[in-house]
């Protein structure tokens, strides 16, 4: 499968060298490409392969036919892989995200002129059930920041870290990509590198500045971060949220730290870091923020994103008021 792994390789490459897609979407996009090679292949499961496979030219092989399919694909075959997926019982969310895929990658043949025609001009995407961002209370948020151990270096950071989450709603992979030449302390704000490469400057809370001066305390000294001592403090690479080697924290790691608390302070398991970034945009609207405003706060390309965060703020207006007004039911 050479050649069609650098195919893919070469478009994966594109997403995130051109498009400057996150790692995570790249890899993303790549396996439902290997996917979808697979069943042209006659390797996914359930599908069996031709008993009689075309002759070959002298110098291909199996990569070269596949290769092949990619490029005359119609849409006929495309249906033929929706309705393999079918048997898989994807969420329609995870469909629709297949069907982008190749909707980008065709796109991306053509326009290279790698194939004649774009077969997903013909095929539409189902329609989604819209589901609203999930967000807790600010009682819940202030019962998971004060869960770390602020004593200790490495506690002193998971604090410094959910309260930077939830002062700037940042989304995981960009606080994880944050450096330490990013903070400015005296301004009180951080430089986020968001989707894109797009560069916002988002201000910080009190308490978030305070957390990461007191991490930053306690982390100078401390002897067990070797790595991280042989780095100069001027660095551009030295990262903001270190792991217990002094390298660069995961966003695996930031996941694992928040279950802890979560446990810890008997919080609902299913909240994420991206939980924390829908309560700092629905919070924000709820005391009046203006949604242009968290639009460029949250690093929203379009209005319309930040929209759904109107529902939430709605709907605990309309519970408040039912709970409250003497004639609201």
């Amino acid at each position: 499968m050479a050649a069609t792994n650098q195919t893919l390789e070469q478009f994966v490459n594109y997403l995130r060298y051109e498009r400057h897609f996150s790692p995570y979407t790249a890899r993303c996009y790549g396996a439902d490409l290997r996917q979808y090679a697979e069943f042209l292949s006659g390797e996914a499961p359930g599908q069996q392969p031709s008993e009689t496979p075309p002759p070959q030219e002298e110098g291909s092989d199996g990569n070269g036919r596949l290769d092949a399919k990619l490029k005359s694909a119609d849409a006929m075959v495309i249906r033929g892989f929706l309705t393999h997926l079918d048997g898989f019982g994807y969420s329609p969310a995870t469909t629709a995200r297949k069907i982008a895929t190749l909707r980008s990658f065709y796109k991306w043949m053509l326009k290279r002129g790698t194939c004649q025609t774009n077969p997903m001009l013909l095929i539409r995407t189902p329609k989604q059930t819209k589901r609203l961002p999930k967000a807790i209370t600010v009682e819940q948020v202030e019962k998971l920041l004060s869960a770390p151990d602020n004593r200790d270096t490495l506690g002193a950071r998971d604090r410094a870290i959910l309260e930077t989450l939830y002062s700037t709603g940042v989304r995981v992979s960009e606080l994880v990509d944050l450096n330490r030449n990013d903070l400015d302390q005296v301004g009180q704000t951080v430089n986020i590198r968001g989707k894109g490469k797009k560069e916002r400057i988002v201000p910080l809370g009190s308490h978030a500045i305070a957390a990461i001066r007191h991490y930053l305390t306690l982390l100078e000294p401390d002897q067990r971060f070797t790595a991280l001592r042989q780095q100069s403090m001027s660095d551009p690479a030295l990262p903001l949220f270190v792991n217990k080697n002094g390298g660069r924290l995961s966003t695996r790691s930031v996941r694992r730290k928040l279950d802890k608390y979560l446990k810890s302070c008997d919080l609902d398991s299913t909240i994420s870091p991206h939980t924390l970034r829908h309560s700092f945009a629905t919070h924000l609207l709820d005391n009046g923020a203006d949604l242009r405003s968290v639009q460029e706060l949250l690093g929203h390309q379009s209005l319309s994103t930040t929209q759904i965060y109107t529902h939430l703020s709605s709907m605990r207006l309309r519970t408040a008021y039912d709970e409250a007004h003497p004639r609201a039911v």
